[in-house]
């Protein structure tokens, strides 16, 4: 026979284990829901790259001293069309369309005109910094070279120090939610892990849990009718 009174008990401290993370999980995904995630992202921060014309057929660089060249693009930038090229050691590249010829990673101050060519907020730069590929920025999350630019009114720009790419937009608000994912998810150190043991522990524990409440449910509304069946008899 099921033993009521140790189900009970597990229940209980079941309900207080899965409590807290049942409030993490609400906590955050209110934070998350809270703003629409246009806003979050900054999507109208930064205009789309205008249309471009090349003036003559597009001359392709010569491989890279010594590694071949493994595909290009096209992309506008601030100083107007370049070649993205990318290398087969998987680096890419800038390079001037008409001429062929290999263009320099991008400065500080490259990477601020960028950004500003086609800022359409209101706030001006507070700080330009180069990112170590090694330790990333948290709101980064890349091994790659940029260039952070950071606006008096905490948004931020990661500009791509090869490429000369507006890479990532960061708002002041997109820090938040990115934290409460972390908490969302359970993993505060990168972020990105959705499989971790701590999800899907707690997410054990509340199936266990709601599993007990649904075998407790009918054993006391039984004993409820019993005892008002015995009342009725007296």
């Amino acid at each position: 026979m099921i033993n009521r009174k140790r189900l009970r008990k597990w229940h209980l401290w079941l309900g207080w284990l899965v409590g807290v993370p049942f409030l993490i999980w609400t906590v955050s995904g209110l934070v998350m829901v809270w703003k629409p995630i246009e806003e979050v992202r900054g999507t109208d921060l930064i205009a789309p790259a205008t249309a471009f014309q090349l003036e003559s057929e597009p001359v392709l660089p010569a491989a890279a001293r010594g590694v071949p060249i493994e595909g290009a693009r096209i992309e506008h930038r601030m100083g107007g069309p370049r070649w993205v090229v990318g290398l087969s050691d998987g680096s890419e590249r800038l390079a001037d369309p008409a001429t062929g010829q290999w263009l320099p990673a991008y400065g500080a101050d490259e990477a601020s005109a960028e950004v500003m060519a086609r800022y359409q907020g209101d706030s001006r730069i507070r700080s330009v910094s180069r990112t170590d590929p090694d330790d990333p920025p948290m709101d980064w999350r890349r091994p790659v070279a940029a260039w952070q630019v950071e606006m008096e009114n905490g948004d931020r720009f990661y500009v791509d120090e090869a490429t000369g790419a507006i890479s990532a937009r960061r708002t002041s608000w997109w820090r938040v939610f990115d934290f409460f994912w972390g908490l969302h998810i359970m993993d505060l150190q990168t972020r990105e892990d959705t499989s971790n043991l701590w999800i899907k522990s707690f997410a054990i524990f509340s199936i266990v849990m709601t599993v007990l409440a649904l075998i407790l449910l009918p054993m006391s509304t039984g004993r409820k009718k019993r005892r008002k069946r015995r009342s009725a008899g007296e």
